[in-house]
């Protein structure tokens, strides 16, 4: 049974995200075994559009967990044990996975900006000057933030190192902008099913380069449930080694031949065409972006709280109205609120949104 569509509170947070009927409806198809040939038969299905989505030739493994998963196979699988990692953190989720990385027993150094801010390439080269990496690994676009970083000019920098991956977190981002994973030789180009690919949460997929399976053979201690050479061991038989997601590849599957039948570029072009609507509404609202100009995301942005508003009390309003945004992350709670315009929500989505938010600005006033 279908929620009730009175009970139905439309998300504008950066994850979950909405999820259309028809996806949900994919998930219900009948069940099949995952040793089973119809399950081989879903998993090649989804290959090629996996591959075409993130641009890449290199296999797409279906990991039966959240993001986070991602991190700790490429921290894990990735640096050796007498090597470094080095993170370039500006926000919440990219100081999780250095954390990550250092409760998996590597050796961490950071280069870390103020939240708010972008990681310059030019920091970027500095570090590469004076350390040997065995990995590089940077978040695309910084969900707490709102920003996006440049990591086509970090993939420039690193063509000089080819011994250093470059492992990225595009979570926030995949599905909604552009990735080219073979052109600017990521590694490791992670993401998850409940932000802009506009899936239940559950599964996560990797795009994993020939480079990572090799340096992997050289890590004693990769673990089993999110071990690369595990997963393309599994993956050359159209399978993974664990029990994976049926239900959500069903879905996956239905997404992107819907994805690629509005058009990558179209996609993109309009994710973009929210962002800068949410921009323009930010400025004429009276309130200001928080994250740096020039490096805004173009899936969530991050709306620093000039006016002081009660945030929750905005979120109660517009609950009423169904439909609810995100408060500021971590420690900026109360002083910046998320709207994400990622996944199927449409222009004239937020233009709803904007008018809610209009009416308890006015009245507030």
């Amino acid at each position: 049974m279908s929620p009730k569509q009175s009970d139905h509170v439309r998300l504008f947070i950066p994850g979950p995200v909405e999820v259309r009927q028809e996806i949900l409806e994919a998930q219900a198809e009948w069940m099949i075994g995952h040793r089973s040939p119809e399950f081989a038969d879903l998993y090649a299905r989804l290959q090629p559009k996996l591959q075409q989505t993130f641009a890449t030739q290199n296999p797409v493994y279906i990991y039966t967990s959240s993001g986070s998963g991602i991190w700790e196979s490429a921290s894990r699988c990735g640096v050796r044990d007498d090597a470094k990692i080095l993170h370039l953190t500006c926000g919440a989720f990219s100081e999780r996975w250095a954390e990550v990385s250092r409760t998996n027993g590597k050796e961490v150094d950071l280069i870390a900006v103020e939240w708010g801010q972008a990681v310059k390439p030019d920091q970027l080269a500095d570090a590469l000057k004076h350390e040997t990496y065995d990995a590089v690994a940077c978040v695309f676009n910084e969900t707490s933030t709102g920003v996006r970083n440049p990591i086509e000019a970090y993939a420039e920098i690193l063509q000089d190192y080819p011994d250093t991956l470059f492992f990225v977190d595009a979570v926030s981002i995949y599905a909604g902008a552009k990735i080219e994973v073979d052109a600017w030789g990521i590694d490791i180009c992670l993401t998850s099913t409940q932000k802009a690919l506009a899936l239940p949460p559950g599964m996560a997929l990797g795009a994993v380069s020939p480079a990572v399976l090799e340096r992997a053979k050289q890590v004693k201690n990769r673990g089993y449930y999110f071990d690369v050479l595990e997963l393309n061991k599994s993956h050359l038989k159209n399978n993974t080694p664990a029990t994976p997601p049926v239900a959500l590849m069903y879905a996956a599957d239905k997404q992107l031949d819907d994805m690629l039948a509005e058009g990558l570029d179209a996609r993109f072009a309009r994710h973009e065409k929210m962002a800068e609507m949410t921009r323009a509404w930010v400025a004429q609202a009276g309130f200001e972006m928080f994250s740096e100009e020039g490096y805004h995301s173009p899936t969530v942005s991050n709306v620093a709280n000039t006016r002081e508003i009660d945030i929750a009390a905005l979120n109660k309003f517009l609950r009423e109205r169904g439909m609810v945004l995100s408060n500021g992350y971590g420690k900026l709670k109360g002083k910046a609120f998320r709207i994400a315009h990622m996944g199927d929500t449409q222009p004239e989505d937020l233009e709803i949104l904007f008018a809610a938010i209009d009416e308890f600005l006015t009245q507030e006033a």
